[in-house]
């Protein structure tokens, strides 16, 4: 068998989270809502109704655009993408082409190719009512904001795509732009996915569809490239195509010929007009982006000398990851916080958190045995372990260790082992 490499893009999309749809007034969020409910004329492609783009799923998508080192274009507009489908109501979907909202930009050192913003399609719903099975369509997520992201065929194993991925829904996150939560649908991903022998792009993409979990996509791309390899070396031809996976098999199989853009019939969307984002505009937004999950850890490697472990749990969530930095303003024991907030899971223990913090600064503070006390156990110790005592007088100084356990022993761990150690060379120099 020869040496196959995969060669892997991926399109993410990720629903806003912004308060109305992205042309017309109905709640963007859709998750658990009875099928048809939040729906109207706009998004459901009525004659006569007129859509009005919404201004702040345009500002969210420039943010990911600014964060991830896009060009912002100071033009750009929407276009109508047609083809039939029974979730499609208009027979077109309005979508962005050539004049994209954010050009090229990077992730984790992979070249992204553009960002651009669309309305969300329904959704269809396949049940089996008195033994029969029909296919319903939910038309609640038609019309919903979506930013679509697409990267360059970078990627040469199932490993780094993982990680982009992940990275890309903490940024999101981040950027407050959309929860990004893929068992509620409002991040989904798509490969497109080819395999070769050298470092040539192959003439052949089959993109795989609506993946929904990362685990999902771990399996699907597995079996899509194994599925490859063996039709490559079986002697067959692979065409361009959409497929879907199929978990039960764990095979990947055939749902329709892959659509080349000039299929689409794109034309400029009549009832829209043009982008247009000015330099104060896109400054603006720019400053408005926070500290990157990126620069967080960099940030909390130098200046509290944290784990990778740790840091990874903190930065993975932002508000943990203020919650830290709140408590780590009012006590230098840094790696003492964020243990107890990790291994005990602390601030999870206190909701308010004033009462959080001060619990852990409590936590933090040492409450060790008065003088008295460690004299008392001193004294006790060295009667007891002459033997000890004369190993050490003989030169044997590592005994100390040995002695000090035995006086934390009987002070129950409450002793300044400094404090234990001056004084058992204090008594036996005596």
């Amino acid at each position: 068998m020869k040496n196959y490499k995969p060669v892997i893009g991926l399109e993410v999309h990720i629903e806003t989270n912004t308060k109305s749809k992205m042309f017309c007034s109905c709640p963007q969020n859709h998750f658990g809502k009875k099928p048809n409910t939040t729906t109207c004329p706009i998004c459901l492609g009525l004659p006569g109704a007129l859509p009005l783009a919404n201004s702040e799923a345009i500002f969210k998508t420039v943010k990911l655009g600014l964060a991830l080192g896009a060009k912002i274009s100071k033009f750009s507009r929407f276009y109508r993408k047609h083809y039939f489908y029974p979730d499609l109501p208009k027979a077109f979907q309005t979508s962005q082409k050539d004049e994209v909202l954010c050009i090229g930009g990077q992730l984790l050192g992979k070249e992204i190719n553009h960002i651009h913003l669309e309305e969300d399609a329904g959704k269809l719903v396949h049940e089996t009512i008195d033994g029969k099975k029909f296919s319903l369509v939910d038309f609640n997520r038609s019309g919903c904001a979506l930013i679509e992201l697409v990267t360059e065929p970078v990627f040469r194993n199932i490993a780094e795509v993982l990680v982009f991925v992940k990275e890309l829904q903490l940024i999101a996150r981040y950027l407050d732009i959309s929860g990004a939560d893929m068992e509620k649908g409002t991040m989904r991903l798509e490969g497109n996915i080819s395999v070769t022998t050298d470092s040539k792009i192959p003439d052949y993409k089959v993109e795989l569809k609506n993946i929904n979990s990362f685990r999902f996509l771990e399996k699907a791309l597995t079996s899509e490239i194994e599925r490859q390899i063996k039709a490559l070396e079986a002697g067959e031809k692979l065409i361009q195509e959409t497929r879907g996976y199929d978990e039960v098999k764990q095979t990947t199989f055939p749902q329709r010929s892959k659509e080349e853009s000039q299929d689409y019939r794109y034309f400029p969307e009549a009832d829209l007009p043009p982008i247009q984002l000015g330099d104060e505009m896109i400054s603006k937004l720019k400053s408005e982006i926070p500290e990157l999950p990126v620069e967080k850890r960099i940030r909390f490697k130098t200046k509290y000398g944290l784990s990778n472990e740790y840091i990874n749990v903190l930065v993975s969530d932002i508000k943990r990851s203020n919650y830290f930095e709140d408590a780590a303003k009012l006590s230098s024991e840094y790696r003492t916080i964020a243990s107890l907030m990790i291994n005990k899971k602390m601030d999870k223990q206190y909701p308010e958190a004033g009462g959080l913090i001060k619990k852990i600064l409590e936590l933090t503070k040492i409450s060790y045995s008065d003088d008295a006390s460690v004299d008392e156990a001193v004294l006790v110790v060295i009667s007891k372990n002459p033997d000890v005592i004369l190993s050490y007088k003989n030169g044997k100084g590592q005994v100390i260790g040995f002695l000090i356990g035995q006086v934390q022993k009987i002070l129950h761990g409450k002793g300044d082992p400094k404090f234990i150690s001056l004084k058992l060379i204090e008594k036996i120099k005596k």
